[in-house]
């Protein structure tokens, strides 16, 4: 059979009813909720999908927000032929036969086709590229869909020639919404079973679907048989039903960086209740504890350094006890980590200094040792001057050798340390200008 026949409609639980999330499926663009902003009533998608003008798209948004619905709405209005790949299931040999397919279907019939991917973003470059002759040729309108940030997932070349739209994670208000729709569709929904729901019912279903339609659906639908004859839904029901919230995380994929710089931000911000929340959501969702407490670790040394030293090796203790621990019992010490984090003294002196010196270092003429600061343990190293003017600090009255300069000739007096007023480092600070004005003023002066 040719790609471009209409297959029959198949159901492989033979008579069984398909789920509720797909019969509930928006048939027109008019009830397809909670993307207003992309086709409500002359919004500039919605006006080129009722033009027939659309150019190929990638949409872009979190699961269950209808990005395969409203690829399907669009080859409907538009007419076009409607063709869907899975990028987890199909490889190049596929797509060259449906490239090839579009082709005659344009030649011949003056036909569009519109080829909607799945999971764009888990196709490899070269997948990708095989799209690029015929999107150019006009064969077919391509439709990508990803979870993932298409800046990072989609190939530059595909990417300019596509227009890039964001579907927003779904509402409450919008879950609800299509929750009170399927209960009382009598055709493809659960009219016909006259089911009543609490308000706070249907609220929580919203609230443990995250914003994911289908999630709140199939939570509905199981709550519904869990009713049994009572044909009522109350919270306690949703609640036993739903058992823990659907929390949106890909461990590999862009929420992971997102809440992970939520996290660091709010801790750089002095903010223990968002720390300690952002915190939440990224164990809860199942992040590896060890790479939060990597994160902790680094934010010590870059963001409190020397402004209160004690962070670094809580941190380090927070890493054992998950080690330790495992987890959930981990999850205190990571929390009481994070918290000590954000109510530090801040300071990122350290983290300057060094990434100063690392430009120095990787951009600069790399001068050689200074000859006093060189090891000598050999003779012909003693005899071409290595260590000579050495001076050992301890053996000078206040533990500094006037004079004595550490850094190559190039580098001498630059400051690559400079301590905040912030926490400890306001004494550092103090002490290093007293160390620097040691190590310069004259010996008869030191003396005195």
């Amino acid at each position: 059979m040719s790609l471009f026949d209409e297959p029959a409609p198949t159901n492989p639980a033979s008579n069984a009813p398909a789920p509720l999330a797909e019969r509930m499926r928006p048939r027109t663009l008019d009830e397809f909720v909670g993307q207003d902003a992309l086709i409500g009533p002359g919004r500039p998608l919605r006006l080129a999908i009722d033009r027939d003008q659309l150019q190929s798209l990638i949409l872009w948004g979190p699961p269950g927000t209808g990005k395969t619905t409203l690829a399907r709405l669009i080859a409907n209005v538009t007419r076009a032929h409607f063709i869907s790949f899975s990028a987890v299931l199909s490889g190049i040999k596929e797509i060259r036969t449906v490239m090839s397919e579009a082709e005659e279907a344009r030649r011949r019939l003056g036909r569009r086709t519109i080829l909607f991917i799945d999971e764009i973003h888990r196709f490899n470059k070269s997948q990708q590229d095989a799209f690029l002759p015929r999107v150019e040729a006009g064969d077919i309108v391509l439709i990508g869909a990803t979870t993932e940030n298409p800046s990072f997932e989609v190939n530059s070349a595909l990417l300019s020639r596509s227009k890039v739209y964001v579907l927003k994670a779904l509402g409450p208000e919008d879950i609800v919404s299509i929750l009170r729709r399927a209960l009382h569709d009598r055709e493809r929904g659960l009219g016909a079973l006259e089911v009543s729901a609490d308000d706070e019912a249907l609220a929580g279903i919203a609230r443990y679907a995250n914003g994911d339609a289908r999630i709140a659906l199939n939570t509905l639908e199981t709550a519904v048989t869990a009713a049994g004859a009572s044909r009522h839904l109350d919270t306690s029901l949703v609640a036993d039903v739903a058992q823990s919230r659907a929390l949106l995380y890909d461990k590999s994929g862009e929420e992971h960086f997102n809440l992970i710089s939520a996290l660091h931000k709010s801790m750089r911000n002095s903010d223990p209740d968002a720390t300690v929340y952002w915190l939440a959501r990224m164990i809860e969702a199942g992040e590896d504890p060890l790479y939060i407490a990597r994160r902790l670790v680094r934010f010590a040394s870059e963001d409190i350094g020397n402004a209160d030293p004690r962070a670094l090796s809580l941190a380090i203790a927070a890493k054992d006890a998950v080690h330790f621990m495992g987890m959930p019992e981990g999850n205190t010490a990571l929390a009481q980590a994070a918290i000590y984090m954000a109510v530090a003294a801040k300071s990122n002196a350290v983290y300057r200094a060094y990434s100063a010196a690392a430009d120095a270092a990787a951009r600069e003429v790399a001068e050689p040792v200074p000859l006093h600061l060189r090891n000598a343990p050999t003779r012909l190293m003693k005899e071409l001057e290595y260590g000579k003017g050495y001076r050992y600090a301890h053996d000078e009255a206040e533990g500094v050798a006037r004079d004595m300069v550490c850094l190559p000739p190039a580098h001498e007096g630059r400051r690559f340390y400079e301590p905040t007023d912030r926490g400890l480092e306001s004494e550092i600070r103090k002490k290093l200008e007293e160390l620097r004005r040691t190590r310069t003023r004259p010996h008869a002066e030191r003396e005195e």
